[in-house]
């Protein structure tokens, strides 16, 4: 039970709706290596390379806000699971401080294979939804390590709002999105700490 999942339960009860909390913790290797790269692709593509911030997307993100466009994040999969696991949603300076530094606790203390495991059990993938095996018998009732490229990619599509988002049926949005992410993981390649386990 994280910070997040208990604020959303008192959300919903506050909102006068049922009170739906799933989530399964499931081990690494019972979580599809589809949805692992989908979330990567989708997520962070520096994931595997950085010490937990990106300097680049955090350059990327300055500039378009300025240009007055709509408002986008560059949090890395480490400063994600930093604020899912240990903080609350809102934003404030004193918060993305307090996940500063948990994500360089996390990056010293934790591999990013660990890193990855975390924030694929922890993350809101629907409304009421947490973590990689709720997610994936939610939405297409099947275990987590069943999970094929495509349906990997449609659950990686929701993660910027989840709450509001589904990962099916899909939205011309959504779909658009969850194509982009299945070109993507052709790109990407093998995943750096499998090719570890390989030696």
């Amino acid at each position: 039970m994280t910070p997040l999942m208990v604020i959303r339960s008192a959300q919903q009860y506050q909102d006068d709706k049922e009170v739906v909390l799933k989530h399964d913790w499931v081990s690494k290797d019972e979580i599809s290596r589809n949805l692992k790269l989908a979330v990567i692709c989708s997520e962070d593509q520096n994931f595997l390379n950085h010490n937990g911030f990106d300097m680049k997307a955090i350059e990327k993100a300055i500039e378009f806000n300025k240009a007055g466009k709509r408002v986008r994040g560059a949090s890395t999969i480490s400063q994600q699971t930093a604020k899912n696991v240990f903080l609350w949603p809102h934003r404030s300076w004193f918060r993305k401080g307090l996940e500063a530094y948990f994500t360089f606790l996390i990056e010293v203390f934790w591999s990013k294979e660990r890193i990855l495991e975390v924030y694929l059990n922890s993350i809101e993938m629907g409304d009421g939804i947490y973590g990689a095996e709720a997610a994936s018998q939610h939405w297409f009732k099947k275990p987590a390590t069943k999970l094929s490229r495509s349906e990997a990619a449609a659950i990686a599509a929701i993660l910027p709002n989840p709450r509001v988002y589904k990962a099916r049926p899909a939205t011309n949005y959504i779909q658009g999105r969850k194509n982009w992410i299945v070109r993507q993981m052709g790109y990407f390649g093998p995943l750096e700490f499998e090719a570890k386990d390989d030696k």
